[in-house]
């Protein structure tokens, strides 16, 4: 009579667990099921969906670790979503003190990526690449002299397609770079074709791909890539088709339904 009350109670105490719902285990670390996971991204493209479904453990540990990211490094800037014209990153500083290559004496980044964006130049180096930093921050302020010089010389429908209105763009964050020679041939130089293989590796993702204009508004870009961590580079690759734009969507949309279902 013991050990069977025993089994009892200890069967009674693992269905009441947060980790089972209906006598199916939720996906470690998170208070949800598979088909409650599937669920919620929905409204996910199709290949996204079939990828997390694949691998759903291992999406669901990269969420984790997002989780623990500082939270403005995934902040979504694009045409519909601004930073305002207050907005100053915390930690900025002068590269010129580091072994970077420099287009320009006041280029400026955020401190909290120095240390993977030299790692990815050394790596580069072992290679026989250099890595030319040709832009770097720039304020609201400045990025009003580009666009509204880009809509005089272009007019306005052409810089659209390459120019960020004052407050949309990502440099703005202190965690956005243009490399090289800032124009198309940068795809075919060496550099473009070794930050395209390995700069995911180091954090860094392409903002506007190839034939994804529809989904960025902007057209592609090769030489202009923003940091959005090691973590946040690797989802990216893996579950959103190297579509920063729609990883950066699904983030603002659900990162916090994903604390509120961490288990603590």
């Amino acid at each position: 009579m013991k050990s069977f009350l025993l089994l009892l109670l200890t069967a009674l105490s693992i269905t009441s667990c947060p980790q089972y719902k209906q006598g199916v285990q939720n996906l470690h670390p998170f208070d949800i099921s598979e088909k409650e996971l599937m669920k919620s991204i929905s409204n996910l493209p199709a290949a996204s969906r079939d990828k997390i479904a694949a691998k759903a453990q291992v999406f669901l540990d990269l969420i984790l670790q997002l989780l623990e990211s500082p939270e403005d490094l995934l902040i979504l800037v694009d045409k519909e979503h601004t930073l305002g014209k207050q907005y100053i990153p915390p930690d900025l500083i002068n590269l010129q003190g580091y072994s970077f290559s420099l287009a320009g004496n006041k280029l400026e980044l955020r401190r909290m990526i120095i240390p993977d964006l030299l790692a990815m130049v050394e790596s580069g180096r072992e290679q026989g690449i250099e890595l030319v930093i040709s832009s770097a921050y720039r304020s609201y302020s400045r990025q009003e002299l580009i666009y509204n010089y880009n809509v005089r010389s272009l007019g306005r429908k052409i810089a659209d397609r390459e120019s960020a209105k004052p407050g949309h763009s990502q440099h703005q964050l202190g965690t956005t770079i243009d490399f090289g020679s800032i124009d198309d041939g940068f795809a075919s130089n060496p550099a473009g074709i070794w930050l395209a293989e390995h700069g995911w590796q180091f954090g860094f993702s392409l903002s506007y791909p190839p034939d994804s204009e529809k989904i960025t508004g902007y057209r592609y870009e090769p030489w202009h890539y923003r940091y959005i961590g090691r973590h946040g580079a690797r989802i990216t690759r893996e579950f959103f088709l190297n579509e920063q734009q729609h990883f950066l969507e699904f983030w603002k949309q659900k990162n916090l339904f994903f604390r509120k279902i961490r288990i603590r």
